[in-house]
């Protein structure tokens, strides 16, 4: 599973610069799904320092990513994009294995999980 993140050049620069101003630049971008939201299932990412049993590893422009082997088949081909715009900037999600989602777009369900919904 080779590709199941895709981060796009302008996430990556973001990212990268988000790693630079918390002074981090060698940490690796941790992608995982977690249970939660209106959907059942929640992204997340942040920055980690060490590599975990059963975690695949990436690389993508100068980024090194983990995913853990739970969130692997769920984010399988997920595209991570960063928009700016008028009222700012934010990270965009787009993954193929979501088949709900909620109206606000953070959390999801695949066919294979649908993780533990909450009340909005």
């Amino acid at each position: 599973m080779e590709n199941i993140v895709i981060i796009t050049e302008e996430a990556a620069l973001q990212i990268k610069d988000m790693m630079k101003q918390n002074e981090t630049e060698d940490a690796f971008l941790r992608v995982s799904v977690k249970g939660g939201g209106c959907s059942g299932l929640s992204y997340g990412m942040g920055f980690a320092h060490e590599v975990e049993d059963g975690d695949n590893q990436l690389e993508q422009y100068g980024i090194k990513i983990l995913v853990d082997k739970e969130s692997a088949p769920v984010l399988n081909g997920t595209k991570i994009s960063y928009k700016q715009s008028l009222m700012g900037g934010g990270f965009t999600i787009d993954n193929p294995n979501a088949i709900a989602s909620c109206g606000c777009g953070s959390s999801f369900k695949t066919a294979i999980r649908e993780g533990t919904p909450e009340e909005c």
